[in-house]
């Protein structure tokens, strides 16, 4: 057991945050790791003692020992005793960037690297666009994939007929080749077989001993009524196939919505702008919205109507994807301006431009604004 402090050894100091000090010992250990300085004791010390130090000071419990006790603390609660705890190296294989698969910390520290026996398949991806209409009602679809599927010759073993994979002799079925190194045993993958475990002498003429080959398949898709953009569908065991005995992967169908010339969408919700006539506005009367799932809707607007006014039509938007209902339509209502009047329009106009009051912008003037300065001073001071 060290008997520097350990906040010394990490570099840190007493009121480092838990990512600091595993930041901290992450570059320790790469700098003093074994592997990278050969024969140095000094640099095999230095690593053992940071090794040490994380132990206790990423355990709340310990950390909070040695802050009150210092090493007595931790000796007592048979934390640091040991002076090396291999436990500090379970998410090592990430702490190295990479050093971990050379190292081959997962196997020398209790992790759960596989090595051969069955592999399950990889995941797909599958980018599907539709219609807005179709994101509203639902849909039934046919996609065309590439995938890996075992090969039907071999039956996915790799091998011609009559003929089987054997043990690869130079790891003897473990697809790794260990060497000690000092402190540490060093684990490899095997060249020979790639880290399969087994070779195949005799390879089939249809996989060329891959197991697997490439097939085009149709699936049918069912998207449900009220899926938005960027949502995916999950089909289990439509991946590529695994290895023989192994699980197949999943494809995941990830959509894609096209815009609407009229709707927008806006969680469940439709927003959507109607274009009203002046008269309809200042009088008052009936507009038809049209209807995305349902019949055209007959919209009732209030006389002295503004343009921007939102009208809520309740139940009428988008389904919610899970099929709890649907979300609203919200109507923006806005002024119509016709490009061109005809004769008759043109005089009705101008007789109702005189009957009006002139355009006259008059800002609104508060109580205080109206008041003079001598009343003002007068309401300041009583």
């Amino acid at each position: 057991m060290t008997s520097r402090d350990y906040y010394e050894v990490l570099e840190v100091g007493r009121t480092a945050s838990e990512q600091e000090i595993k930041s901290a010992y992450r570059k320790l250990a790469l700098r003093h790791h074994p592997d990278r300085n050969p024969g140095d004791k000094a640099a095999e010390e230095k690593f053992k003692e940071a090794a040490e130090a994380y132990a206790v000071l990423a355990d709340a419990q310990k950390r909070s020992l040695y802050d009150r006790f210092g090493h007595a603390g931790v000796s007592a609660a048979g934390g640091g005793a040991g002076g090396f705890d291999p436990s500090v190296f379970s998410d090592f294989g990430d702490v190295l960037g990479g050093l971990g698969d050379i190292f081959g910390f997962g196997d020398l520290f209790g992790g759960t690297r596989r090595r051969g026996g069955p592999q399950r398949g990889a995941d797909l991806r599958y980018d599907l666009e539709i219609s807005f209409e179709e994101s509203a009602r639902g849909t039934e679809t046919t996609i065309q994939i590439p995938r890996a599927e075992l090969c039907e010759t071999c039956k996915g073993t790799g091998a011609a007929h009559g003929s089987g994979p054997t043990t690869c002799p130079a790891c003897h079925g473990r697809g790794q080749l260990r060497y000690q190194q000092g402190f540490f045993t060093v684990a490899r993958t095997c060249g020979q077989c790639r880290g399969s475990g087994q070779i195949i002498a005799k390879p089939c003429a249809t996989c060329g001993g891959a197991g697997r080959v490439n097939q085009e398949r149709k699936l049918t898709v069912k998207i449900p009524a009220g899926i938005a953009t960027g949502q995916r569908l999950r089909l289990f065991g439509e991946g590529e196939h695994g290895s023989p005995g192994g699980q197949p992967g999943d494809l995941y169908v990830v959509v894609q919505v096209q815009d609407h010339e009229f709707f927008e969408r806006d969680g469940n919700d439709l927003h959507c702008e109607i274009p009203v006539n002046f008269t309809t506005l200042a009088l008052g009367g009936e507009v038809v919205v049209p209807g995305l799932l349902d019949e055209d809707e007959t919209l009732s607007v209030p006389a002295g109507t503004q343009p921007g006014t939102t009208f809520r039509i309740r139940g009428k938007g988008m389904p919610d994807v899970s099929g709890r209902g649907r979300g609203d339509t919200l109507v923006r209502v806005a002024v119509s301006v016709p490009k061109k009047l005809t004769r008759d329009q043109r005089h009705a106009l101008e007789a109702l431009a005189k009957a009006l009051p002139a355009d006259k912008f008059e800002p609104t003037r508060t109580d205080t604004e109206d008041k003079g300065i001598f009343d003002r001073v007068k309401d300041i001071f009583g």
